[in-house]
Formats: structure tokens, C-alpha cells, sequence
């Protein structure tokens, strides 16, 4: 351990972990993104990371290591040591720009991480700070893997054309040549299979349940945030208990219940069985909330002459806006995206819901680039959405955390 904290060692060994990572970031980018053949040489990059990790511990300018880190990767592309290794029929400028991306995303990010090194033996800040930094690092590359690769293939294949995906499906790059044909199997969907009907239907049924989680949930939080009553204890301890039952195995009995009234096949039906998975989620949620406004408030507007629904109404509810819209949108994204009940109550193809409808695209006649359209159409505008309030909904996820 006191050898790994020496600033020269310290900068070695994190820069061979970091080449080796960025090596394999960008072997897998560029294969996805040009369907050409990357992969990363093992000890060229260790090579290039420790040799610009140690030279980042000795010198305090980083353009000039970063320079320098490209112009050894690049030079030692025609060598038995280069960083990337190419499959047939990559040309000479792929090869450049996959060294060229592997030696500034190596060293670039380096020169972040050993910010506290120097010459010498470090301090135990110093060596942590570096150690976190490089996990740091390392995680959100992981978890933009995660997140990004599976989307990026969902659209891709998407955008390809029958013969393309016959003739090699694991080639995720794009045909700009076709202009607006690559958006045929979008077109399709909503000409031929509907999907603006289930758009809507998904929207309608999802706003709705909204409105009626909201409808339960805010008085149910509110009485046990603030009224005092036998059982309130156990209630609130209760309400997520819904949750430690799976839905699976509450299908049979909600699929015969459903046929023998009659509610199968229905949008009211599934409007009396979304809110039963929302509502308890939405009332642990406000009633937190609801416990960190300040209780003050309320005796004020009771000692003016308002009743309790006026004082929620006027009071409360107007001070809960931020944890309403995070209830709100949390809610709306469960709606949106159930499938288990929608393809388990829904058959007439004139009352699907979005998800129903992407579920029934996975049939070996229909081509698989319009089951991943469908898989988009449902995927961008609940994402968007997301991406669009997350710090709203984050806001009020928090806001209740700080009594006072």
C-alpha cells in the first residue's frame, strides 16, 4: 500500500485502468455506430494510460500530455502495440479517429483524477481523492452503457430497411442515402397498425388514473399527516403493503372478477385497476410531504373562521404543489408504461393501450424494425417527459424532507 501511494505508481495505475476502459468505450461506440470491426489492443492502451498518468503526476500543464498521449497512441497504430485493433475493411480515417478518441478520452479525464497527485508519497487524501475520481469516472461510463446501448439499438433497427437486417443484423449503422424512407416502419405504424389510436388511449387512460390517485390520495395522506385516529399508526405503516404482493399473482383472481362483470375489454375497467397500483405509492408520498408543512399554517386559517376542507383546499393543497406534480408525474409514468394488466384485460385491438399494442408487434409476420418503432414511440415521449420536469419532480420528492 505505501508503494501505491507513491504520486509516480499512483498515476501508472490508474492511468493503465482508465486506457483500458476508454479502449473498450470506444471500441464498442465506433462498432455500433459505423457496424465496422473495433476492439481494443490490450497493451498498447495500458501502455499509453500508465505513461500518461505518470507523466500527468510530473507535469502541470495537461495540453501538452494530451497532445502528446494522441500523437503516441497515433504513432503506435501501425505497431504490434497500437491501442485499437481494426477488422477488414476499416479505412485509414475510422483508424484515426478511433486513436485519436482513444488517446483524449484517456488522457483528458486523467488529467481530473490526479489533480491531487504530485511527485512523491501522498497524503491519504490525496490517494483517496484519485481512487474516487477514477470509480467516478468508471460508473458513469457503465451506466451510460446501460442506459444508451440498448436505446441506441432499439433505433437503429428502427430505421433499418428488411434487406439490411437480413443481411447483417448486429450492422446498428444508418443508410442516410434513403432520405425519409429510413422512417418507413414509423409511417407504417400509425397507417397501418394504429398506433395513433393507442397513443391517445394511453394518454387518456394515464391521465386519468392521475386524477383519480389524487382524488384518493390527497385526503388519505392529509388524515394521516394530521388527524389524530384509532388505527392511524398501523395505517400508515400499512399502506405500501400492496407492494410485498407481486401482480402476478393477483392476475387470475382480477382476470376472472373482471370477465364475470363484465369489465374486461374495458377502458373503465382499467381505469378501477390502475389506481389500486398507484394510489398506495401516492399516499406514502404525500403523506411525508404533508408532515413537513408546518402545522402553524393551518391553526391560522382554522382560528380565521376556515373549516378543514377550506383550509386544505386554500392552504395546504396550494403549499403541496411541488409534491403534487412529482406524484403527478411519478404516477402518470407507472400508468403509461404498465403492460401485465393491459395485456392480461385488453383483446379488441380498438381499445389497446400503447404497451398492448408494442406487445402485439412481436409476431414472427411482422417485421422486427417496427416492433423496436413501436418500442420507441412508447419509450421518447414518456422520456422526454422525464427529462423535461425531472428537477420539478426532484424538488418535490425533497421538498418534504426538512420540517419547517
Amino acid at each position: 500500500m505505501n508503494l501505491l501511494r507513491q504520486g509516480i505508481v499512483t498515476g501508472g495505475v490508474i492511468g493503465l485502468m482508465w486506457a483500458f476502459v476508454i479502449a473498450v468505450t470506444v471500441s464498442v461506440a465506433l462498432s455500433f455506430a459505423s457496424g465496422l470491426g473495433f476492439r481494443p489492443g490490450i497493451w498498447g492502451c495500458l501502455l499509453v494510460g500508465a505513461a500518461g498518468g505518470m507523466a500527468l503526476v510530473y507535469v502541470q500543464n495537461a495540453r501538452w500530455v494530451i497532445v502528446g498521449g494522441i500523437l503516441v497512441a497515433m504513432t503506435l497504430l501501425l505497431t504490434p502495440l497500437s491501442p485499437m485493433f481494426f477488422g477488414e475493411g476499416v479505412s485509414i480515417m475510422w483508424r484515426l479517429l478511433a486513436v485519436g478518441l482513444f488517446g483524449l478520452f484517456t488522457i483528458w479525464p486523467l488529467e481530473r483524477m490526479l489533480v491531487e497527485a504530485h511527485v512523491g508519497a501522498l497524503n491519504r487524501h490525496a490517494f483517496e481523492d484519485a481512487v474516487i475520481r477514477f470509480l467516478t469516472g468508471f460508473g458513469y461510463i457503465i451506466f451510460t452503457a446501460i442506459v444508451l446501448i440498448p436505446f441506441y439499438v432499439m433505433v437503429m433497427t428502427s430505421l433499418k430497411s428488411q434487406q439490411a437486417l437480413l443481411k447483417n443484423p448486429l450492422d446498428f449503422s444508418v443508410d442516410l442515402s434513403r432520405g425519409l424512407d429510413l422512417f418507413r416502419s414509423y409511417f407504417e405504424l400509425f397507417g397501418q397498425f394504429n398506433f395513433g389510436s393507442y397513443l391517445w388511449t394511453s394518454f387518456y387512460v394515464s391521465v386519468l388514473t392521475v386524477f383519480i390517485t389524487l382524488l384518493f390520495s390527497v385526503p388519505g395522506a392529509y388524515a394521516v399527516a394530521r388527524l389524530r385516529f384509532q388505527g392511524r399508526a398501523a395505517f400508515s405503516r400499512s399502506i405500501l403493503l400492496i407492494y410485498m404482493v407481486p401482480m402476478i399473482v393477483l392476475a387470475l383472481p382480477i382476470y376472472i372478477a373482471f370477465s364475470m362483470t363484465g369489465l374486461r375489454n374495458t377502458i373503465p375497467g382499467l381505469l378501477m385497476i390502475y389506481p389500486v397500483t398507484t394510489i398506495p405509492v401516492a399516499l406514502y408520498m404525500l403523506q411525508g410531504y404533508f408532515r413537513g408543512l408546518p402545522g402553524e399554517v393551518e391553526e391560522a386559517g382554522l382560528m380565521d373562521g376556515l373549516n378543514r376542507i377550506q383550509v386544505i383546499m386554500k392552504i395546504t393543497l396550494p403549499l403541496s404543489l411541488p409534491a403534487m406534480v412529482s406524484v403527478s408525474l411519478y404516477v402518470f409514468m407507472i400508468a403509461w408504461n404498465e403492460f401485465l394488466l393491459a395485456f392480461m384485460l385488453l383483446d379488441d385491438p380498438s381499445k389497446f393501450t400503447l404497451t398492448r399494442g408494442v406487445a402485439m408487434l412481436n409476431s414472427s409476420e411482422i417485421p422486427r424494425q417496427h416492433l423496436m418503432a413501436g418500442a420507441v414511440i412508447a419509450t421518447l415521449p414518456i422520456m422526454v417527459l422525464f427529462l423535461g420536469l425531472e428537477r420539478f419532480m426532484t424538488k418535490g420528492l425533497t421538498a418534504g424532507s426538512v420540517k419547517g
